[in-house]
């Protein structure tokens, strides 16, 4: 399988379909797998790149401290390689806003961008953000990395029938080395592009889940700040959004990322595996 050597690490990646090239962006201890839901639908109309995060899945997991910046440049280092002028990006989570940070560094090589459950600032300046930030941090110090991946689990997927689906993110976050988890986190926790993304032209797409770990209030404020953003709540979906609501999630993708106009329609391009 690929793997580009970019910033002084091997970023892990694989490619699939035809068409205009689209960027995955995983989220926090998972991989280009998160995208497992996604690829058939997506790769009938986009050349797919899905990288692994440095410190994530296959790719290298050098000693910290990471930065959203530098996942970025990393991404676009990758993209380099891979000769893409310019792409479609998704992110989720903190692939999310590793996506704004690529819009605000490159924007003329962004022609759609979209986001799921995630915000424009991880500044730990609320009581709930703070909790959820140092809670996650104090839980893999205290339990260790498997268990702490069990409590996820069971709050991503709380129903019966995704026991499967914990099981999953048991065994991927649950094998993550602890440092470069550790490293991942610090990375997203103070970052904020608050105060930038309204230098972000593109079409946005944010989709939120009804009951994600932040309100939905805060991520309907920051859409406003945005130049050109749509806001979709996805209605009974928790924070694993591509996994809990698949259907709903690939639909509104899709059709957002489909419709062309003068702006940003671009010629549809092959990419090679």
């Amino acid at each position: 399988m690929p793997a580009a050597q970019v910033n002084g690490a091997s970023i892990y990646y694989e490619c699939e379909g035809s068409g205009p090239p689209l960027l995955l962006i995983h989220g926090l201890g998972s991989s280009g797998d998160d995208w497992a839901f996604q690829r058939e639908d997506f790769a009938r109309h986009f050349s797919l790149i899905l990288p692994d995060l440095r410190g994530s899945g296959r790719s290298a997991k050098p000693p910290g401290p990471y930065s959203i910046a530098q996942f970025a440049q990393d991404l676009w280092a990758l993209l380099d390689a891979r000769g893409v002028k310019r792409a479609n990006i998704l992110g989720f989570s903190l692939g999310g806003a590793v996506a704004q940070e690529m819009a605000l560094s490159q924007p003329d090589r962004v022609s759609k961008l979209v986001l799921c459950n995630a915000l424009a600032n991880y500044r730990t300046d609320t009581p709930r953000k703070w909790l959820e930030a140092r809670m996650q941090v104090a839980l893999v110090h205290l339990l260790g990395l498997r268990r702490t991946a069990k409590l996820i689990a069971n709050r991503l997927f709380p129903h019966e029938d995704q026991a499967p689906k914990r099981q999953r993110v048991i065994d991927v976050v649950g094998a993550n080395p602890k440092k470069a988890y550790l490293a991942s986190i610090h990375a997203l926790i103070g970052w904020s592009a608050l105060e930038r993304i309204h230098a972000i032209a593109c079409p946005v797409l944010i989709l939120a889940a009804e009951f994600d770990y932040t309100p939905l209030d805060e991520k309907r404020t920051e859409a406003a700040r945005f130049q050109n953003a749509e806001f979709v709540v996805i209605e009974g979906s928790r924070h694993g959004t591509p996994f809990d609501a698949i259907e709903e999630f690939n639909a509104r993708v899709l059709k957002f990322l489909l419709h062309e106009s003068s702006a940003t329609a671009h010629h549809a391009i092959s990419l090679p595996a």
